[in-house]
């Protein structure tokens, strides 16, 4: 089970896809003792894995600490970062409050369409620094990168390098289009395209040693199974099942792109939100609508609920329309 703690909105990059919006920060962010019972909460509900995110998370004050709870409680607290932040006595600290990886993000090659998209100046070149400032002193790291029109051509080529940077692996996100991201939305991949990538992804994970793994694209589970690849996954969309994200200011969401909020830890324990609420409830269900509800991959795939929601007026329970069989 993993949760995400989106622990700040301040960020220092104004990224065009962002969900969250970030950028300043958040009057209401839970502060170290709120974060402290979140994360008791988290174990109590019997989460394994706690993403550390933002934002920024490095630009959190009490990051270290907060990670250092969480790790002491037995969790595997991990990273989610620009890590143009990653500077050599960071990437140690980081190391040394129980980290066990850090995902970094790098959506291009190029320097100047990856400086253009996260809208900051160096970008490219501090984030690569980062990636081998852990390197460096065996913190675990791996690649993040977000799928859009303009560098799906480029996928399997940054897998390649984060091959070759001594990354772990290569994760992939497609867009569903929340926060700033609606701005973007024309630029998301079509379902050729979506579909073509997916199964290429596939092909690449035969090649490399490294994991590779598509995020919100569910239906790279069906595509596995039908190349007969064997993969550590077992099932596409984990929003409500055994993955939530808890947002700055205590906002409990199936995950970061489904608006639904599910409850607020400064009101009711996390435990109890995870265990009661509605939307968790309705998801676990699997009732979904549409080529969703009829599909026989709706086990181990499930559509991604957030773009279902998207694109059926809120509706999380209706079908994912990015998907051949729909």
């Amino acid at each position: 089970m993993i949760i995400s703690w989106n622990t700040t909105n301040k960020c220092n990059m104004y990224c065009e896809h962002c969900y969250r919006d970030a950028g300043k920060e958040d009057s209401l962010e839970l502060t170290t003792e709120e974060g402290k019972a979140l994360i008791e909460e988290i174990v109590k509900a019997g989460f394994k894995i706690m993403i550390f995110s933002g934002g920024e998370p490095l630009m959190r004050e009490d990051i270290f600490q907060l990670i250092s709870y969480a790790s002491n409680l037995e969790l595997r607290p991990v990273l989610g970062s620009n890590g143009t932040l990653i500077s050599p006595s960071t990437a140690l600290k980081l190391k040394e409050s129980g980290i066990k990886a850090v995902g970094i993000s790098l959506d291009s090659l190029n320097a100047n369409k990856h400086d253009r998209f996260r809208n900051y100046s160096g970008a490219w070149r501090d984030t690569l620094y980062g990636m081998k400032n852990c390197r460096d002193i065996g913190l675990p790291f791996q690649i993040h990168t977000t799928v859009m029109d303009w560098n799906k051509d480029e996928v399997l080529h940054i897998t390649d390098f984060a091959s070759a940077m001594g990354a772990i692996a290569h994760h992939t996100f497609f867009l569903v289009p929340t926060g700033r991201g609606e701005n973007i939305e024309k630029e998301a991949v079509n379902l050729d395209d979506y579909e073509r990538l997916l199964s290429d992804i596939m092909k690449k994970q035969k090649e490399i040693d490294i994991e590779l793994k598509p995020t919100c694209a569910p239906q790279f589970i069906r595509i596995a199974e039908n190349m007969g690849i064997k993969l550590r996954f077992s099932r596409g969309c984990l929003a409500g099942l055994s993955y939530c994200i808890v947002g700055p200011r205590g906002d409990v969401q199936p995950c970061a792109y489904l608006k639904e909020v599910a409850g607020n830890v400064k009101e009711t324990d996390f435990s109890t939100i995870w265990k009661e609420s509605k939307i968790f409830k309705d998801l676990r269900t699997l009732d979904y609508k549409g080529s969703c509800g009829r599909c026989k991959y709706k086990n181990i795939c499930g559509g991604c609920r957030a773009r279902a929601a998207y694109n059926n007026d809120g509706d999380y329970m209706s079908e994912d329309t990015l998907c051949i069989y729909s």
